[in-house]
């Protein structure tokens, strides 16, 4: 796992001045006591989708964290429940299906729904055409799995034996589909842009527009349990900076997708754009990240991947107390 010490050593045409200036972050917070610790360990991972993590920098160092460190990891979620990173994010699925296996994470808010969409090859017009086909996931388990999974059964399959899963922990799935050695592939941004425009297969669902997916949240802000028990005000104090994030996402998608680009994160400034334009980021106020666990929770447990009960998921994983605070707080 690597250490990257700040931010600015892959964002350096960002400066602090010109970040606080543009976001907004000299507003004061001198009322609430200081964070009991001004170290945040964080995760990067690029994906457009998660571009409030990128954008948030000055955002954090405005709530009092002076120490701000990334790590690079391929399993960021699992590096939050290691204790090795303090927050992350990732699909409500995910979480769900951590939470039943007794790992010590928090769920804190949603962020976004609407992130993946399913490619598929011409012999796969739709879920249900699913049956025997080989689809390339990470790791079972996995985000990916735990989605495919579920629009599986929503169908009447079964993802246990009706599914042909081909696991590959080191990446390269979509040039596994792009090549032909998959039938279906389940990307989220920038992929799903790169695939359009090379014109490889054609998506035949898309979570931002079809339903159920559309209604939940996909993308949720978590941390590790330990860390949100013991540092309630930090706590508190990085979600208002990712949630101020969000809304930039939101209301100035121009400019950030320029500094997405600018920062290292993306190549393609139309990619940036398109992602940011379509990713409802403006639904944090709306959508309840409670109902999304449940749904997550039921459909999990419907095809076997957890066993416990959404309210006990629910009722030992997540804290919606800072959640509910910055709604009042932060209103539009």
């Amino acid at each position: 796992m690597e250490i990257i010490q700040s931010r600015r050593d892959f964002l350096t045409t960002l400066s602090a001045a010109g970040a606080a200036g543009v976001f907004g972050a000299r507003g004061s917070v001198a009322d609430e006591a200081p964070p009991e610790t001004t170290t945040l360990r964080l995760i990067y991972d690029p994906s457009i989708c998660t571009a409030p993590g990128y954008i948030a920098d000055e955002l954090l160092r405005a709530e009092g964290f002076t120490d701000i460190r990334y790590l690079r990891t391929v399993s960021g979620g699992e590096a939050v429940a290691r204790g090795e990173v303090d927050f992350g994010t990732d699909t409500g699925a995910w979480i769900v299906s951590r939470l039943d296996a007794g790992e010590p994470i928090t769920a804190l808010a949603g962020l976004h729904s609407g992130c993946y969409e399913l490619f598929a090859h011409e012999a796969v017009r739709t879920i249900s055409d699913l049956k025997g086909k080989r689809i390339g996931i990470r790791a079972l388990r996995s985000g990916s799995h735990l989605y495919l999974a579920m629009m599986a059964a929503q169908v009447g399959l079964d993802p246990h034996t009706d599914i042909a899963w081909v696991t590959r922990p080191d990446g390269g799935l979509m040039e596994l589909f792009a090549a032909g050695h998959l039938d279906v592939f389940l990307g989220f941004p920038p992929e799903p842009q790169d695939l359009r425009a090379r014109k490889v297969g054609r998506v035949i669902l898309n979570t931002a527009i079809d339903k159920p997916w559309s209604e939940y949240f996909c993308c949720t802000a978590f941390g590790n349990r330990d860390f949100v028990r013991a540092h309630p005000i930090a706590t508190k104090r990085y979600l208002r900076a990712i949630l101020k994030a969000t809304d930039i996402c939101a209301a100035e998608p121009e400019r950030v997708a320029r500094m997405l680009v600018d920062g290292g994160f993306t190549a393609r400034y139309d990619y940036a754009l398109q992602t940011l334009t379509e990713v409802p980021y403006d639904r944090w106020r709306e959508f309840d990240p409670e109902d999304a666990l449940r749904f997550y929770a039921l459909r999990l447990h419907e095809v076997g991947m957890v066993s416990s009960s959404p309210n006990a998921i629910i009722a030992e994983g997540a804290d919606w107390r800072f959640l509910e605070e910055l709604k009042r707080e932060l209103k539009a």
